[in-house]
């Protein structure tokens, strides 16, 4: 004031203290303040220069309390450059920094006398440090070290006199800076010609407040370094509650608001909302079973939850949920048993009938299952029937009240039991509810005999063998034989009787097909007469080469009932090639697989078990059957689809006893089940060969059912290969894949299919000779498994990374697409059991392959077997090479092993093959831990950092010798490392080239 005028002093001082009393203030709805003068109870301190400059005055708020203030009005002198500089503001982690700031400006037009550099405009400016920065007695500003942030101006000033008796407006301008990244930073107020008051300065940022917000709960959050900023925020969800969408968050803008929400959790199962943000415990009495915004609903019929927050109502006893009822449905109980049950009677069939249970259990899904027992006439003991015991519709799960039963014994008593169960009788500790009947089968005459075959042959006779029927219903009396020319008519048929199983037939003229048929009588009368088969006479050329061959005769007892078949000595001819679907014709098709085929004289063609109406029939012709009492199980050794899987011991009469594989049915099985177990034994019992795994029988009259095959000492290939990496020599490997291919060269001329050729289904014995084996292979085609080597491809399951491509795509399996599997398999052994494809999608090798990219050479793979490989992935399936060339070309290599030196190399660039993953890349590892794992050879660890390399620059230099000296004395593991320390010396060396890193 002393260098003013008094009305201007009194102006300032009026203007000052009144001003005060407004209140106005444009920070955003949640702001952190950083200073403000307005609570300042003492000096602030702030630096002026020059000391004639700005002033520190104190004033009175509206509450009279004090409040500091600083002033300028230099408005007589020219050349004004009067700068105020705050303390030090700790910035607490702000990236944007706002000031407001409120004062008054008078109106250099009311200043009498004023110069033309009067001023209304002052300047901010800010500095950024890290530490406070001492101003006292120093000319900080003099550096220039600020950064502008504006020029303010006043929207209102004030003169001298206020016309109106009104107060003028305080003027209030907020600023922003930033973005800040060191600890705090000073304030600067340039005044070059103002007569002002600066009345209030406050610091702050803006911060969007903590919400919560889709049941999720967001912290409070600064803003960004930028007005547009957007900062992202991730919430949490409240108490009780679960995420829906991942990740949950929300942004929070410049202006401290919340915008853009993505994901939201909801309420757990147990918990609802009420519209609200809080989940609450569903109170006894009620259940929520799912997450989601659903209410809690009362516990169903005959249920109870007597906690808070259950997610589903315990029945009650004696009542049950069944595996499909949804928790929201009533508890229910087991139903009663069937009423009233009548039978009739018919020879050796019996049809059953009964009314419904009296209550269901609130149920609907009652049905019924039929329990057959055999018993003994003095109703001592019974067993379970026989499999070949028809029921129709079907024995478990009827839902008629009604069963037809055939194909029971003559003269036998038989116990029934007709359970009637629902979706929760499985859940009852009690057995099935039921009621029994007791019957007897009348006399009857004998089944149908099954097959004829034929012994020997000359030009004017022939001699025929058959087994007994499966149910002779009383002893066999005799057989009737009805044959007649093929050309002819079924009236011109002659009929000859033999008391055994086998018949000479004569009086035949040479070179002709006669269509026979046999039956069997008992003294209930004749059976039916057998399927239609036709057989053939010799001609005079057939019986001069019989005559040299002089092939042996095999026929059978009659008294015994048993039936070898043999090797048939003339061809037998199919009676119509038009496919009759019967019994009749299904026999004469089996019959000309049986003899005939592509292959050499008397070559077998495989039978598909599946072909048959009763595939048990194809058991008991493929595979031996086995007493229980010459098998002894040991221990378990795998488990298999079906059941477990045991190594045991077999001692057949009048043979050593060997150890041997047993496979066995699982309890509870049902018929279906059955038939696939045996399906496999059906298969394997038609191969006979070195590198084929050979059935030794099957246990199908006592409980668990059983097939029985040799024992291979070390598993499964792929395995046994890993737990043996680098211990063989290519010689030995190439005997091994030798071996896997003459046994698939046997299995396509027998023109059978394997289609899940893999190492994992090849099995190896103590002298290292390969066998295929797993020829179930049909059962996934059928069959949901969880087996990741398969994937579901048009209905059925496909080891994709083993299967050709026509075959993934139009289901085109043949011994061709086999072959392109045997590729894969080779691949393996000289890999060591690495997995084909690595990690890669089974979408991706598909895509792969599509590409025309294939498989590249294992380490150390010689050429000649990688091209081998390669001949076998050909796109065009009639480009690959059979298993006959394959078995040949290794057989050249093991005859001349020079072949095998050269080692396939790996291309720079992967045009035709995969990118090889054998090799490492070393920069994607940070311990020399990580790196052996990747190699596989962890076990080595500790050596290699005991012995001082503990970084892979030092691994990078590594010897033989060294190698020797810390413990690595296997040779293939020698050179596994070496290799892999090679190829880390070419990646760095790479690395390090001004190409590289160009």
């Amino acid at each position: 004031c002393l260098s003013l005028s008094l009305s201007l002093c009194l102006c300032l001082s009026l203007s000052l203290s009144l001003s005060l009393s407004l209140s106005l203030s444009l920070s955003p709805s949640l702001s952190e303040t950083l200073m403000d003068t307005r609570v300042a109870t003492a000096e602030l301190g702030w630096t002026a220069y020059p000391a004639s400059g700005w002033e520190e005055v104190s004033g009175y708020d509206e509450n009279l309390n004090t409040i500091r203030t600083y002033q300028v009005c230099n408005v007589f002198e020219p050349s004004q450059n009067n700068w105020l500089l705050t303390t030090f503001i700790d910035r607490r982690g702000a990236q944007r920094i706002y000031v407001e700031m409120r004062f008054t400006v008078r109106d250099c037009s009311s200043i009498p006398n004023v110069p033309g550099s009067c001023k209304e405009t002052f300047n901010l400016y800010y500095y950024e440090t890290d530490s406070v920065i001492a101003t006292k007695g120093t000319a900080f500003w003099m550096e220039a070290p600020y950064l502008k942030v504006d020029t303010i101006a006043a929207d209102e000033s004030f003169s001298q006199v206020d016309f109106g008796g009104r107060l003028m407006k305080v003027n209030t301008e907020v600023r922003s800076f930033g973005p800040l990244s060191k600890n705090g930073f000073y304030l600067a107020f340039q005044d070059y010609g103002a007569c002002m008051s600066l009345l209030s300065v406050r610091v702050f940022y803006k911060k969007c407040p903590s919400v919560v917000q889709n049941f999720a709960i967001f912290p409070e959050t600064m803003t960004g370094a930028e007005s547009t900023s957007l900062v992202i925020a991730r919430g949490i969800c409240i108490p009780n509650s679960e995420e829906v969408d991942v990740p949950i968050k929300l942004y929070c803008n410049g202006d401290g608001e919340w915008m853009v929400p993505i994901g939201s959790c909801t309420c757990k199962a147990g918990f609802e909302t009420d519209n609200g943000n809080v989940c609450r415990a569903c109170p006894p009495g009620t259940f929520k079973s799912t997450q989601g915004p659903g209410l809690c609903l009362q516990c169903p019929s005959n249920s109870r939850s007597a906690t808070e927050a259950a997610t589903i109502c315990i029945c009650r006893n004696g009542y049950y949920r069944g595996d499909m009822d949804q928790p929201d449905m009533p508890c229910t109980s087991v139903p009663s048993g069937p009423r009233n049950v009548i039978s009739v009677v018919n020879e050796t069939s019996v049809i059953l009938e009964w009314h419904s249970p009296r209550e269901t259990g609130g149920r609907e899904d009652v049905v019924y299952n039929i329990v057959c027992k055999k018993c003994r006439a003095d109703r001592r003991t019974c067993s379970h029937c026989d499999d070949n015991v028809e029921f129709v519709p079907r024995q478990l799960g009827l839902t008629e009240t009604r069963v037809f039963i055939s194909n029971l014994w003559a003269h036998t008593l038989y116990s029934f039991e007709i359970q009637a169960v629902n979706g929760v009788t499985n859940k009852s500790p009690y057995p099935a509810q039921h009621v029994s009947i007791d019957i007897t089968t009348n006399q009857a005459a004998p089944s149908i005999v099954p097959i004829m075959h034929q012994v020997s042959s000359t030009m004017k006779s022939f001699t025929l063998s058959w087994p007994q029927p499966e149910q002779p219903n009383g002893i066999i009396l005799d057989y009737e034989l009805r044959f007649y020319e093929k050309d002819h008519s079924e009236i011109n048929s002659t009929v000859v009787r033999s008391e055994t199983n086998t018949a000479r037939v004569e009086g035949l003229r040479a070179g002709m097909v006669y269509v026979v048929q046999v039956r069997a009588r008992t003294v209930a009368g004749f059976g039916k007469y057998s399927g239609k088969m036709c057989f053939q006479t010799l001609t005079d050329d057939d019986y001069k080469s019989e005559l040299r061959e002089q092939l042996p005769l095999i026929a059978g007892s009659a008294a015994a009932g048993v039936v070898f078949i043999v090797s048939l000595v003339a061809i037998s001819i199919v009676c119509s090639r038009k496919r009759v679907y019967t019994k009749e014709a299904v026999y004469s098709d089996k019959l000309q697989h049986y003899s005939t085929g592509r292959g050499s004289p008397g070559m077998k063609i495989y039978i598909d078990p599946f072909t048959y109406e009763d595939p048990n029939e194809a058991v008991r012709e493929f595979a031996k059957e086995i007493d229980v009492s010459t098998v002894k199980i040991e221990e378990v050794i795998g488990a298999g689809e079906f059941g477990e899987v045991y190594k045991g011991r077999l001692k057949l009469p009048g043979k050593r006893e060997i150890y041997v594989a047993i496979k066995t049915l699982k309890a509870g099985y049902v018929e279906k089940q059955r038939r696939d177990f045996l399906s496999e034994a059906s298969i394997m019992g038609q191969f006979d060969h070195p590198n084929i795994i050979r059935l030794e029988g099957v246990v199908t009259k006592s409980r668990p059912v059983m097939i029985v095959t040799e024992f291979m000492e070390n598993g499964a290939l792929d395995s046994f290969l890993r737990q043996n990496d680098g211990q063989f020599t290519v010689i030995q490997l190439v005997g091994m894949m030798r071996g896997i291919a003459a046994g698939m060269k046997y299995l396509s001329e027998m023109n059978y299919v394997h289609r899940d050729l893999a190492a994992r289904n090849i099995l190896v014995n103590s002298n290292l000779v390969c066998k295929v084996s797993d020829f179930g292979l049909s059962r996934y085609l059928q069959d949901d498994t969880s087996d990741p080597s398969y994937t579901s491809s048009l209905g059925g399951k496909i080891p994709v990374r083993w299967t050709a491509p026509e075959a993934i795509a139009y289901r085109k399996f043949t011994s061709a697409s086999d072959v392109w599997s045997y590729g894969i398999v080779m691949w393996e052994v000289m890999s060591f059991g690495e997995r084909p494809y690595w990690d890669m999608s089974n979408q991706d090798v598909i895509n792969a392959i599509e590409q025309d990219y294939r498989l590249p050479p294992p380490m150390d793979c010689p050429s000649a077997l990688h091209q081998l490989m390669l001949d076998c992935w050909q796109k065009d399936r009639n480009a690959r090479p059979r298993f006959t060339d394959i078995v040949n070309t290794l057989d050249k290599m093991i005859r001349n092993p020079a072949s095998l030196k050269q080692v396939a190399s790996i291309p720079a660039v992967p045009s035709q093959t995969l990118l090889d993953h054998s090799i490492p890349d070393f920069n994607t590892f940070s311990s020399v831990g990580e790196w052996l794992g990747a190699i596989k050879m962890t076990q080595y660890r500790d050596n290699f950092l005991n012995s001082g390399f503990t970084s892979l620059q030092l691994v990078a230099q590594i010897t033989s010798e060294d190698l020797l000296r810390i413990g690595v004395t296997l040779g293939g593991h020698q050179k596994k490392i070496l290799s892999n320390v090679t190829s880390m010396r070419v990646q760095m060396s790479q690395c390090q080239s001004p190409t590289a890193v160009a």
